[in-house]
C-alpha cells in the first residue's frame, strides 16, 4: 500500500536539527521517519479513550487519599511480615 506524500519545508532551530539528524542515524531511519513517527504518535494520543475498566475505577479513591503512600505503605506491612 503506497501512501501519498508531500514536501515540506520547516524551519527550526539549529539545535533541534541537528538532534534530529544525530538521533535520526543512530537509529537507522530518517529524519523523515523521526518526524512522521512522532506525528502518529500525537495522533494516536488525540483519538485515545480510556477503556470502560479503566473509567469504571477513576475516581473511587476520595481526593485527600495519597494513593501512593497508601500502596507504599501497604507493601511494606505486607513485606516486613
Amino acid at each position: 500500500m503506497t501512501i501519498e506524500t508531500t514536501k515540506l519545508t520547516i524551519r527550526i532551530p539549529v539545535q533541534d536539527a541537528v538532534f534530529a539528524k544525530k538521533y535520526a542515524r543512530e537509529h537507522g531511519i530518517t529524519v523523515t521517519e523521526v518526524i512522521d513517527r512522532y506525528l502518529r504518535q500525537m495522533r494516536e494520543l488525540e483519538n485515545y479513550r480510556p477503556s470502560t475498566a479503566l473509567e469504571a475505577i477513576t475516581g473511587l479513591l476520595p481526593p485527600e487519599i495519597d494513593a501512593e503512600k497508601e500502596f507504599r505503605d501497604h507493601r511494606m506491612q505486607k513485606h516486613q511480615a
